[in-house]
């Protein structure tokens, strides 16, 4: 079973003003997260800040966590990795529709945590910037191989706008 990432708040409950730096290191199994560009070993780790203030707690840091996908271009494995700044605020009483529930004296930094990885991770990644993408005529990978196949040619109904173009570009 997994074991949300908690903590203990009650000092910073007790005295705003209060700060405390904090690391988080969880799996994916761990925020109760689905996804298939994350992996439930995949370990995450987030550089956390949290400050106390008269109606809650501030929570900034940077979260990273792998992700796995298929490239959009060439449909070869790809991989990188989340590193995003995340920034939420926790209160006992939410009056910020924002803000997340914070339950009792403990602050279950999970769903910000599973909200910042989710919102940044790519959903259709590349294999790498420069990534040339398959033939459309004979599906080679052109990262590996060129082909000689040649590009049809335009259809003519679109001549007028080529015209345009042109005219346009000088």
């Amino acid at each position: 079973m997994a074991k949300p990432p908690l903590v203990n708040a009650a000092e910073l409950l007790r005295r705003p003003g209060t700060e405390k730096d904090l690391d988080v290191e969880v799996t994916i199994a761990d925020l109760d997260l689905h996804d298939e560009r994350l992996h439930d070993d995949d370990p995450v780790t987030a550089r956390l800040h949290l400050e106390s203030l008269t109606d809650g707690i501030v929570v900034r840091g940077l979260v990273t966590a792998p992700w796995h996908g298929i490239c959009r271009r060439c449909a070869s494995p790809a991989t990188g990795e989340v590193r995003a700044d995340g920034h939420e605020l926790y209160q006992q009483v939410v009056t910020d529709p924002d803000a997340f529930e914070l339950t009792g004296d403990q602050l279950d930094l999970a769903p910000m945590v599973r909200e910042v990885i989710v919102l940044d991770a790519p959903m259709s990644p590349l294999c790498r910037d420069d990534c040339r993408g398959l033939c459309p005529h004979c599906g080679v990978d052109l990262n590996v191989e060129s082909c000689d196949c040649v590009d049809a040619p335009a259809d003519p109904r679109w001549g007028a706008l080529d015209q345009l173009k042109g005219l346009l570009d000088d």
